[in-house]
Order: C-alpha cells, then structure tokens, then sequence
C-alpha cells in the first residue's frame, strides 16, 4: 500500500513540475484515436469525391470524346460498348488526357507526379510527413484525368497520396509535431485506401507495412491506421455499401485437392511477375524522364503510346479481357 501511495505521489509530483494536469496528460495520449477517426471519417468522404471525380472525368472523356464504354470492373462476364466511331479516337483521347494531366502536375505540384505511394513513403522517411495542400487536389484531378480518358494507371497510388496528404493538412491545422504527423498520415494512407477498396484490416496493416522493403512494420501506428480504416469504410459504406469489390462466384466449390496444385502454380507464378514488373516500371519510368522533352509533353507521348498499343489489345482479345478501367 506503501509503495502505491508513493508512486501517486511521485506521479502527481511530476505532473505538477511539468504543469500538466492529469486531464491534459490523459488528452496528450489519447489524442491520436480521435483525430484518427476524425481523419478516416475524412478519408471516406474523400474516397467518394475521387470516385466522383474519376467517374465525371470518364463520362467527358472515354465515353463521351471517343464513345467506348469500359466493362464494369469485379464482372464475370465483363463487357464493353463501343461507339460508331470503333476504338481509333481512344489514342486522342488518351494523349489528351496525358496532356491535360501533365500541364496540371509540372504546373502546380512537381511532386505528384509518379506513383502515388512512393512519394506517399518518400514524406513519411525524409519530409517528416509533410506534404503541400495543393499536392492531394492537383494529384486527385490529375489522376481523375488519366484514369477517365484510358490512361494505365490505378486507383492505389493516387489514393494513397491524397490520403496521406488529408494527414498532413490534418496535422497543420492542429499544429502537430512531426512524429504526430508521421502517424496520422499513414492513418490518412490507410483510410482511403480502405474506402477505396472496402478492405479496412488489409489496408490498415498495409499502411504500415508499405514503408519497408524488408519484413518490417511501424507497429506503432497501427492501431491508429486499424481506427482510421474502419471508420473510413463504414462512411463509404454508407454511400455504396459494404459488400467487397471482388464477389467470389457461387457456382464455384472446392471438391477436387488436386485443384490446390493449380492454385500453387498461380501463386508462385504471380510471384515470379511481381519480382520482374517493378524494374520494368521504374526502367520505363527513367526512360521517360531522359527523354529530351519538356516534362508538360511526357505525359502525353506515354497516353499516345498506350492509345495505339490498346487499338489492336482491343481487336485481338474478347471485351473485358483489355481494359481502361481502373483495377
């Protein structure tokens, strides 16, 4: 009894001598829980502008300059409208949204140009979590346009720098440190990847597991991403639901162990091609930012490139096996 007096006294001592009271002790430690929540509620609605963004920027560009309608992603039988004017307008419609897009990044926001998560892991090692306002509005509209006028690009980088940079602008407003930054901005990361993808656990651990390249995870942050992932697809869920991207067809049944062989082959397979593709990307990527051009135009010749090489992709296989949706 002794012994637990003294250690209240010598925490209320030291309370006392760092003028904080027991209320703003408990409010500096559990801080974070709420502004991740808040952040994931943010993340949600921000899932949805994007969502809204890319979806208006299809139906100006894809739809209505080139007249193809892309199959709906997550279909077993995907597939495609195609206007009177066949897919030969896709390659304009492309470069003109490599175009657009390209003026709007090396215009405003340099840095947003690229994946998304790289630079979203570049702030969080070497820029203290932070990241310019405007990068997160020229990134959302920039990649709206490229993905809505048949760009190759994704919805998870993009996604993860405008969700990272909520984090940041969260972390201004409230005149955070930088070590408070850091973790509210893997918070932004994992909840609009997790309202994007309805997936708030594999998000969550993704966002702190994406930092390395090794088997090594920020594991402090992670009950703050769980909190923000979870709100982040309850919001989104309100708007589109909660049922997964991906249904798994029910016709299929798993009868035959054989079939685990198969399953294994794919893996390993899988594996091969994610080992090769990053050197391919990154080597395309240098090959782009050598060329004697002005960075505004890049942009456009690989929107070009990818039009005329989609033309003939679309004629030689069935629809929806090539498309221009996102993933």
């Amino acid at each position: 009894m002794m012994e637990n007096h003294d250690s209240r006294f010598a925490s209320s001592k030291s309370q006392l001598n760092s003028g904080t009271t027991p209320i703003q002790s408990t409010w500096k430690e559990y801080r974070l829980l709420l502004y991740s929540a808040l952040i994931g509620i943010v993340g949600g609605l921000g899932a949805q502008l994007f969502v809204w963004l890319l979806n208006l920027a299809e139906r100006l560009l894809l739809i209505g300059l080139a007249g193809y309608q892309p199959p709906e992603p997550g279909t077993l039988n995907p597939q495609s409208v195609i206007g009177p004017w066949g897919l030969w307008l896709i390659p304009v419609v492309t470069t003109l949204g490599g175009l657009l897009s390209g003026i709007l990044v090396y215009t405003f926001a340099p840095e947003a140009e690229g994946h998304g998560t790289d630079a979203a892991v570049e702030a969080f090692h070497f820029k203290g979590g932070k990241i310019r306002p405007i990068v997160p509005l020229i990134k959302a509209i920039a990649s709206a346009i490229t993905i809505g006028s048949g760009g190759a690009a994704g919805r998870e980088g993009p996604t993860a720098q405008i969700s990272v940079g909520v984090g940041s602008i969260f972390a201004d407003i409230m005149h955070l440190p930088d070590e408070d930054r850091r973790t509210l901005v893997l918070a932004g990361m994992a909840a609009g990847l997790a309202a994007i993808f309805r997936s708030p656990l594999g998000m969550a651990i993704f966002a702190v597991e994406i930092l390395y390249s090794g088997m090594a995870f920020e594991t402090e942050a992670l009950i703050y991403t769980v909190i923000a992932s979870v709100v982040a697809y309850a919001v989104n869920g309100l708007f589109v639901g909660w049922a997964p991207i991906f249904l798994f067809p029910q016709t299929v049944h798993f009868t035959r162990p054989i079939a685990l062989v198969g399953y294994a082959t794919l893996g390993i397979v899988a594996g091969i091609v994610g080992a090769i593709e990053p050197p391919i990307f990154y080597g395309i990527r240098d090959l782009f930012r050598a060329l004697k051009v002005p960075n505004h135009i890049k942009p456009a010749i690989g929107g070009l490139l990818m039009g005329l090489l989609a033309v003939p992709s679309r004629k030689l296989f069935p629809p929806g096996m090539v498309g221009f949706r996102r993933p």
